[in-house]
């Protein structure tokens, strides 16, 4: 399938969008640096270290400015504008263009290309940009297209937009909003609490399943475990106080409850850990728990919950984007749950600029909409999240997230 193509950012996109995009820079007038700094509150292995092979960049480039940032002559992004994937393609093509409009500096040429959703749409399009000159590639989206341009790209520098069923090559790097790098932040904030012996309550779905492994290999890792799982089945699950009590006690006792679950699940069975005692200990679950919530009166019940979201979600500065509420009053794209994805886009333009000083210095950080971000030796984007809780059933920052 051929891919196609638009030389102009917006040239597909509606003078609305356009003018927002406008708008968004003069809203971003001061933000065109970003303070990069060794993430104190995300363990950095002593082994990390970076292969001199592994990356590849146009050294013909201007040199880095002193906060890194050395962007591409001409960027490609590669996203599916057409298929089952354009809808969530939408809010990531506008976040990232609200980034690119908000840089003062100097940005590359920018051109759009549509993969279709398909692994062929995908190698298309990979193939095309790179004919027309381009020196750094963003996207794909899918995880059938991101294995495919993994086992097959090569050349210029990628920064895939998901990650493959293989891994990252030389010259990549994924990025990634996946409940496995929840579970890993979550066990992470348990643990610098000194809560190792955790219960699971899971609704046993695929975003679920990977978060609690991802929870149960840190917490491993570091001398704690999972006590017990109890499975929360459909939106009205059965009463599970007596095995909620079953594990206050049991030997190994209770320290933490880890919640896989949906908002409207955990509403009916937040009640429970109250009458099983659990009500006091610490509480906390993955962004799904957001998912069906909304209505204060009734998320009431979920306070004192904590889970991981965005940095722009809980009304922190995200570079070159105004506040959450300002966007979203103008973009549907920026409202909802599609928030997320917007704030995915504009850090994968963040990315984009950063990628040769963050691939060279895993020690390094960069601050974006959706947390701490770094570069792993293997080509993970490694993401720290900001963390939220309910009071008086609205949602707000964690006050204590840096433990």
């Amino acid at each position: 399938m051929a891919a196609s193509t638009s030389r102009h950012p917006t040239a597909r996109l509606p003078a609305a969008r356009l003018a927002l995009g406008l708008a968004l820079a003069v809203f971003a007038a001061g933000c065109a640096t970003v303070q990069t700094t060794r993430p104190a509150d995300v363990e950095t292995p002593s082994e990390a270290t970076v292969d001199p092979a592994r990356w590849a960049f146009d050294d013909s480039r201007p040199p880095a400015a002193s906060d890194g940032y050395r962007p591409p002559r001409k960027l490609a992004v590669l996203l599916p504008m057409t298929g089952s994937l354009a809808t969530a393609a939408a809010p990531v093509r506008d976040g990232l263009l609200a980034g690119y409009y908000g840089e003062r500096r100097t940005r590359p040429e920018l051109a759009f290309y549509d993969t279709a959703g398909t692994a062929a749409g995908a190698a298309a399009a990979y193939a095309r940009a790179v004919s027309e000159g381009a020196d750094q590639v963003v996207g794909p989206l899918g995880r059938d297209e991101v294995t495919t341009l993994f086992q097959s790209a090569g050349g210029v520098p990628l920064l895939a937009l998901n990650r493959g069923n293989v891994a990252a090559p030389d010259n990549a790097a994924a990025f990634s909003l996946a409940p496995e790098d929840e579970g890993d932040a979550a066990a992470q904030y348990l643990l610098a609490r000194n809560a190792r012996n955790v219960l699971v309550l899971s609704n046993g779905d695929d975003n679920a399943r990977r978060s609690v492994d991802a929870l149960r290999a840190r917490l491993t890792q570091e001398g704690g475990g999972v006590v017990g799982i109890v499975a929360i089945v459909g939106d009205s699950p059965v009463d599970q106080t007596e095995a909620l009590r079953a594990a206050v006690l049991a030997e190994s006792g209770v320290d933490a409850v880890f919640l896989a679950l949906r908002g409207n699940q955990a509403r009916v069975i937040a009640p429970q850990l109250s009458v099983a005692g659990l009500g006091s200990r610490l509480r906390i679950g993955t962004s799904q728990l957001t998912l069906g919530t909304g209505k204060a009166e009734e998320d009431q019940i979920l306070d004192g919950i904590v889970f991981p979201t965005e940095s722009w979600a809980t009304g922190a500065s995200a570079r070159s984007l105004p506040p959450l509420a300002s966007v979203a009053a103008e973009l549907p794209t920026a409202r909802g749950q599609a928030a997320k994805l917007f704030a995915f886009g504009n850090d994968a333009w963040l990315l984009s600029g950063y990628l040769e000083h963050l691939a060279r210095q895993p020690d390094s950080a960069i601050g974006g909409a959706t947390g701490m971000l770094r570069i792993g030796p293997d080509g993970t984007v490694l993401r720290t999240p900001a963390w939220a809780t309910w009071r008086g059933g609205h949602v707000v920052p964690q006050t204590d997230a840096g433990g």
